[in-house]
């Protein structure tokens, strides 16, 4: 313990902390995120990673004796380590990382069900988007883009995606159902696969209004819980106690597949990639930097100018991890927002991020418990992370129609469309144009008239 105390590593005593505060840290930014363990699998085995292929809800019972769905949550914990090991060994920063909320809501409802995208073809375009990240990292043009883009489109993003995640929540506890007549509408409360879910919102909602740590994670457990005697949650007779394979999802990546899109054009296929890879790229940049500027300000290590300590080197540890996440089989690996609650314990160093790693080691062998948890049991923690991200929305300038206008449609389009991409292109499109009839175009970035001008193509004139 001295030791480590005296590390050149995490240079803890020029931080002002020490061991025990730092391990303290990491476990309580570990639990505060740890549901992500149960939710990925959950919604990734939507886009047919499975072993019957299968999208939708008819996958929504599937368990850990579906090898595919094994391997997702072994390529979780093992893309969330090790994201996480190089935050805190190279950028000595207490920020954790693991495939991110949105990210995956993106990668299965938009670019496979949407866009018709198989999984391996998915998660080739994002490992490309992460390479490009690193790339764009190394050359510093990463934090160009982000100063490129008005700030309440990014916030909006992050209230859009809110909805959306919020949404897909709704819908998988049975509390929002299709209605021929009016879209959707409410559903039967009188059955178990609703009772649930509801039941779990309530514990959820009352534990984080008492600032529980950990909320989201016990909530999905008591709901699992719950969810037995109600015939909700199937409990296999026998548990399984070794660790699933990573088999199934490694490098099953397909390269070639991703330009393949059966009649249409190459320039079309080739746009319809390329969206798909800015969107991945816009959602996981602002995720990350907004997280990175946020929480940083809260331990204190922005700059006069507001800059952080190590940027480069963090963002650089998240391309990497999310290159490294689409080869062994998950989508985007992105900053958790929830590394604040480390923070706010104490955690200032790498050591932080560290303890965050080996835990998520040591939840490889909680597969056989996580196996078993539902749908319906996830489904609360999906509406609260969409309250969660929705903090964003306050700090858009609404009285402000030029602001207003491209940040409602990015916000609204997400779930209307189902789509996070059509969002991101409804408010690059619309925010240039407001701002060019009202005199004001000289504000917006150059950059932005060229994404705007691709999007505009994209949906008219090009095949897709």
């Amino acid at each position: 313990m001295e030791s480590l105390s005296k590390s050149s590593i995490f240079k803890l005593k020029e931080n002002g902390t020490n061991v025990k505060t730092e391990i303290m840290a990491g476990i309580t930014t570990f639990v505060t995120m740890a549901y992500i363990i149960f939710v990925n699998p959950n919604i990734l085995k939507l886009a047919g990673m499975n072993t019957q292929g299968v999208m939708g809800d008819a996958a929504a019972g599937i368990g850990f004796e579906d090898p595919i769905v094994g391997a997702v949550f072994v390529a979780t914990c093992i893309a969330a380590a090790i994201g996480t090991f190089i935050m805190g060994f190279f950028a000595n920063l207490p920020f954790a990382l693991a495939p991110g909320m949105g990210l995956n809501a993106f990668f299965t409802y938009s670019v496979v069900m949407g866009l018709g995208y198989t999984w391996q073809e998915a998660l080739a375009a994002v490992c490309i988007s992460g390479m490009l990240f690193i790339v764009l990292t190394i050359t510093g043009l990463r934090e160009a883009i982000v100063d490129a883009i008005p700030d309440s489109l990014k916030r909006a993003i992050g209230g859009g995606i809110g909805l959306f995640i919020a949404l897909i929540g709704f819908k998988q506890a049975h509390i929002i159902v299709s209605n021929p007549a009016t879209l959707v509408s409410f559903g039967d409360f009188t059955k178990p696969e609703a009772i649930v879910p509801l039941i779990g919102l309530v514990i959820v909602g009352v534990l984080m209004s008492r600032n529980v740590k950990g909320s989201i994670l016990i909530g999905i457990v008591a709901t699992t819980l719950l969810g037995i005697p109600f015939g909700i949650t199937n409990v296999p007779d026998n548990f399984t106690w070794s660790i699933p394979s990573l088999k199934p999802t490694l490098f099953a990546l397909d390269f070639k597949g991703l330009l393949n899109l059966g009649e249409a054009s190459l320039l079309g296929a080739l746009m319809s990639v390329i969206t798909v890879v800015i969107s991945f790229s816009l959602v996981d940049m602002f995720d990350t930097v907004g997280t990175l500027i946020g929480t940083g300000a809260k331990a204190g290590f922005l700059d006069e100018n507001g800059k952080l300590k190590n940027m480069n080197k963090a963002l650089f540890a998240d391309a990497i991890a999310t290159s490294i996440g689409a080869f062994i089989g998950t989508s985007t690996t992105t900053t958790y927002v929830e590394s604040a609650s480390g923070v706010s314990e104490g955690g200032r160093t790498g050591l932080t991020a560290v303890t965050v790693g080996v835990l998520f080691i040591l939840s490889l062998f909680l597969a056989p418990f996580v196996g078993i948890v539902p749908a319906e049991a996830t489904a609360p923690a999906l509406i609260v992370v969409g309250v969660l991200m929705m903090t964003s929305v306050k700090h858009i300038d609404f009285e402000d129609f030029t602001e207003a206008l491209p940040a409602f449609l990015t916000m609204a389009i997400m779930p209307f469309s189902y789509s996070i991409a059509n969002g991101i292109a409804a408010g690059l499109i619309f925010y240039p144009l407001t701002k060019l009839v009202t005199g004001k175009g000289k504000e917006v970035h150059p950059a932005i008239y060229i994404l705007a001008v691709l999007f505009i193509l994209r949906f008219t004139i090009l095949p897709h």
